[in-house]
């Protein structure tokens, strides 16, 4: 299983996007800061509304160089019916890839071998191919979208400014702290 730190190996699969289905790897990613976002299955409940919010933000992950990647154990022809047949995915922008063997939730550690899907599961890698933020959850529970694009803008952040550090809750507009501060002084 894949953590924070780790490098990411390229992987293969077809993804739905722009009404084709393609074959995809992640080294088409080369480069690119990237979000994967894990999630059980199509024609479900909490899913859609998940996805679609990140269709609406998509611009603003592109405008920090980065893309988004949504992955669960249907099928490619499976994400292009639901696509076809939900005002929600309908919205979807971005690729949405197929792991019907659970190859890729299995090396990220979101496959639930009992139920043959994926935990509800995001990971920010960046242009190097590292994990830099992750977090698995209860398939009831949605994320927040808003969240995960504050956490990239943060992660890039300190990736261009050596030394720096994002406090709680940062924003970009927000102060940083310098590496081996902390809000009292030196640690």
């Amino acid at each position: 299983m894949l953590k924070a730190g780790d490098k990411v190996e390229n992987f293969q699969a077809q993804a739905y996007v722009d009404d084709e289905i393609v074959d995809v790897e992640l080294s088409d990613y080369e480069g690119k800061w990237l979000v994967l976002a894990f999630y059980p299955a199509d024609f479900s409940f909490v899913c859609p509304t998940e996805l679609e919010d990140f269709a609406k933000r998509y611009d603003d992950f592109q405008a920090e160089g980065a893309d988004v990647l949504s992955v669960s154990t249907d099928t490619a022809f499976v994400h292009k019916a639901w696509h076809d047949q939900s005002e929600a995915i309908g919205k979807v922008n971005y690729p949405m890839l197929a792991d019907p063997n659970g190859e890729i939730s299995r090396l990220f550690g979101t496959y639930k071998d009992d139920e043959g899907l994926s935990w509800r599961a995001t990971y920010v890698i960046n242009p190097d191919r590292e994990i830099v933020h992750m977090e698995m959850h209860n398939n009831s529970i949605g994320r927040n979208v808003s969240e995960i694009l504050r956490r990239l803008r943060a992660a890039r952040f300190v990736s261009e400014h050596d030394g720096q550090v994002c406090p709680v809750n940062w924003e970009p507009s927000d102060e940083t702290l310098e590496e081996g501060l902390d809000m009292v002084g030196k640690i």
